[in-house]
């Protein structure tokens, strides 16, 4: 009985593909993309496509505002209200 289950793992073992955990070869590796240069990046305002340059002058212009940008007191209340029922989930374990 043993020797049959020892033989079957074996066959398995030899018939099974090797080196089927590794990522296809067209894949880059995380170490790769790590060190890449972004050359491409999204708008903070309304999310459109901006090269580097465009996005270091956008970035500049946030920088350079007097005031910082305002939120709608409704929007304002309705963060509060969660803050507040997220404290309050907190504190009572309900």
């Amino acid at each position: 009985m043993i020797a049959k289950v020892l033989a079957c793992l074996a066959l398995g073992l030899w018939v099974a593909p090797r080196a089927v955990s590794l990522p296809p070869p067209e894949d880059l590796p995380e170490e790769v993309l790590r060190t890449e240069i972004v050359t491409e990046a999204r708008s903070p305002e309304d999310g459109s496509v901006l090269t580097a340059a465009e996005y270091a002058e956008v970035q500049a212009e946030i920088a350079e505002r007097e005031f910082p940008p305002t939120v709608n007191a409704d929007l304002q209340h309705t963060i509060f209200l969660l803050r507040v029922l997220k404290l309050f989930n907190a504190v009572t374990p309900l």
